[in-house]
């Protein structure tokens, strides 16, 4: 008798556990469109691939109910090409994740409010980024359904212009975990509002103040800051050679400082800055004072300075100059749109940072082949060179 064949179809990935394709994906994942051809070859590389994905990022609100049914185990979810999210959406997202969610990007979302964002900070307990920049509807109210998010360690709030030192006030109390928070362009919030932040966070190691109505009054609770590395003051045009007296004295741990564009800070204040925070290592400079002679010797104190920003400044070969002695130890270079930059300033730095990784001469349009040369023989290790709208500079210079 003839034996009958078996109906069973073979699948190859019955003998492969979860943790082989799991392997596989994470190999795939700087492109999307692989992950998703791989997902549709059968049912089972189907329901692994949903297991796997932790980052979603969908084009459509009104779909989330069932992409989060799909992928239960998705931990950050970015909203930034959905421009229409209700209350309805949030909740759904709040009903769907709940623990599981640790961060969610709205920056480019509107139409929700605090009802939605309550339910969000209630729901998901484990919630520790929130991207809110650009949500220029957003009051104190919403700011205080923010704080229930108690677990919350980065927070942006870029353009919010309606939350006032009242809604920072309720954030600060509630989100004491803290580490990063961006307050860029939010017009309404004063020295008040710095200064309880500053007091109560007291995790903080990113703030961004850019453009914000601020004076020296806020400067000495920033500096109790234990574990502050980065500070950013661009546009802060309250700030002024006797605010920056005031660093003088403190703020050991501070990494990064970007000053760019506060006009009123010369030479002077950036001796006084530079006494008191010697462990620098990036310090931005851009549309800002000219880049004088006296302005870099107050950078000699900063042994430790690996990035120096100075975009749109005036510059003179004595500035350079000066530069390349004092910063030996230099990463990155930025003279983007900068005036005054010649053969004989750039080759003076050039000759002495062997070690450059980063420079960016973008328009500056005095330069010859003479610089390039330079460049080319002494920075042997530079993996970026920005040189977009120099007339006369073709990649064959670099030949």
């Amino acid at each position: 008798m003839k034996k009958q064949r078996s109906t069973e179809t073979f699948n190859p990935f019955d003998f492969l556990s979860e943790e082989i394709v799991f392997t596989i994906l994470d190999l795939l994942s700087p492109n999307p469109f692989d992950k998703k051809s791989f997902s549709i070859v059968c049912k089972d590389i189907y329901a692994i691939e949903a297991k796997h994905r932790r980052n979603l990022k969908p084009l459509r609100s009104e779909h989330l109910s069932s992409v989060l049914k799909r992928y239960p185990f998705v931990n950050h979810l970015d909203l930034s090409l959905c421009p229409r999210v209700t209350d309805n959406s949030l909740n759904v997202i709040a009903n769907a994740c709940k623990s599981t969610l640790r961060g969610i990007d709205l920056s480019r979302s509107k139409c929700f409010s605090g009802n939605g964002l309550l339910r969000l900070a209630i729901n998901c307990k484990n919630l520790v980024e929130l991207d809110l920049s650009n949500a220029t509807e957003l009051k104190d109210r919403e700011a205080a359904a923010v704080a229930q998010a108690k677990n919350l360690e980065r927070l942006w709030l870029g353009r919010c212009k309606l939350i006032t030192d009242l809604g920072i006030g309720c954030i600060a109390v509630g989100c004491r975990k803290l580490r990063l928070i961006s307050l860029k362009w939010c017009v309404s919030v004063s020295d008040l509002g710095v200064n309880l932040i500053a007091i109560k966070c007291k995790e903080i190691h990113t703030l961004d103040l850019s453009y914000l109505p601020i004076t020296e009054k806020c400067l000495p609770s920033i500096l109790k800051l234990q574990y502050l590395e980065d500070l950013v003051l661009e546009g802060c045009f309250g700030i002024d050679e006797d605010s920056l007296g005031i660093l003088k004295h403190g703020c050991k741990t501070l990494k990064k400082l970007d000053i760019s564009s506060c006009q009123n800070i010369t030479h002077v204040g950036l001796s006084s800055l530079t006494s008191g925070s010697r462990f620098l290592q990036q310090l931005t400079l851009a549309h800002g004072s000219p880049v004088t002679l006296a302005l870099t010797d107050s950078l000699s104190k900063l042994s430790m300075l690996q990035s120096i920003i100075l975009d749109g400044c005036q510059v003179t070969s004595a500035g350079l100059k000066a530069i390349g002695n004092w910063c030996l130890s230099l990463r990155e270079l930025s003279l983007s749109k900068c005036f005054g930059v010649t053969d004989e300033g750039l080759s003076s730095i050039v000759s002495k940072q062997k070690d450059l990784r980063r420079l960016d001469i973008t328009c500056c349009r005095k330069i010859t082949g003479v610089s390039i040369a330079n460049i080319t023989n002494s920075c042997t290790g530079l993996t970026s060179l920005e040189w977009s709208r120099v007339p006369w500079f073709t990649g064959k210079h670099l030949s």
